[in-house]
């Protein structure tokens, strides 16, 4: 279970097999991954269960292995070259990612420290402009889509968040919650309808925005050793910054992000 994304550039391997097919030879691609590196990381003998499955979509990875190819020599929304960041955070389609819930409560504090340290201690006039338009009375962003969230477990057992109730800022920021925070990071209702699959999306011209929002509070002004001790505590920040990437390379060339 988890946040889908894509980079909307228009490459050969988009135009071959559509954006769909593109997303479900990911999501193949990245199990299957995810299968070999918790046998290699557990020394241990492959699984028949993963055999089989392995064996099953034979044929998808093929197609996966095709488009992962062309990702890592020809596309220039190929994120994850030179990124620095963990193996696990990888993705074989390198345009597309995920953001796997549950959401960590972990990361859920830093996000809410990073935003109420931006609020205390810079300027208004120096803050990412997003921080403004969460603040406004008037802000769509009012963190109902995700209160219901907080609610939901599935019949497995899995939750959208590890937290069930959202964190509260305080001081002259006290009207903000994590709640509200999470409702922007979802985006905006896909301007086509959801026809490419995806039902939400950030818009081109919102992208720039949110790049700044993101890097000011997942990068910037964090020394190097607070970011390997981030990279080593956890996951949802790793996922999170390759977010950031993704946004700030859609910004760079001019196309939407898709979310779902």
């Amino acid at each position: 279970m988890s946040l889908e994304y894509a980079i909307e550039y228009p490459c050969e391997m988009r135009r071959e097999y559509g954006e769909s097919t593109l997303r479900a030879l990911a999501r193949t691609g990245s199990l299957i991954s995810r299968m070999v590196n918790e046998t290699i990381e557990g020394s241990r003998q492959p699984s028949e269960e993963s055999i089989q499955f392995t064996t099953r979509f034979a044929d998808d990875l093929e197609k996966a292995e095709k488009v992962a190819s062309f990702c890592r020599t020809c596309c220039p929304a190929y994120l994850d070259e030179k990124s620095g960041l963990p193996a696990m955070t990888t993705e074989p389609i390198g345009c597309l990612g995920r953001i796997r819930y549950p959401i960590e409560a972990r990361f859920e504090y830093l996000l809410a420290d990073r935003i109420q340290l931006l609020y205390d201690t810079v300027a208004p006039e120096q803050w990412p402009k997003l921080l403004h338009v969460l603040i406004d009375s008037e802000s769509p962003f009012d963190g109902e889509g995700t209160k219901e969230l907080r609610r939901v477990t599935t019949d497995e057992g899995l939750r959208f968040f590890e937290r069930r109730l959202p964190i509260s800022l305080t001081r002259q920021a006290a009207r903000l919650t994590t709640d509200n925070v999470f409702d922007l990071l979802s985006g905006f209702a896909a301007s086509d309808g959801g026809a490419s699959g995806y039902q939400r999306e950030l818009p081109v011209i919102a992208l720039a925005d949110y790049a700044e929002f993101l890097e000011a509070l997942l990068i910037d002004g964090l020394s190097e050793i607070e970011k390997i001790r981030l990279h080593k505590q956890s996951v949802s920040y790793l996922q999170f910054v390759r977010f950031t990437r993704a946004v700030r390379m859609a910004e760079e060339l001019g196309v939407r992000l898709l979310l779902d």
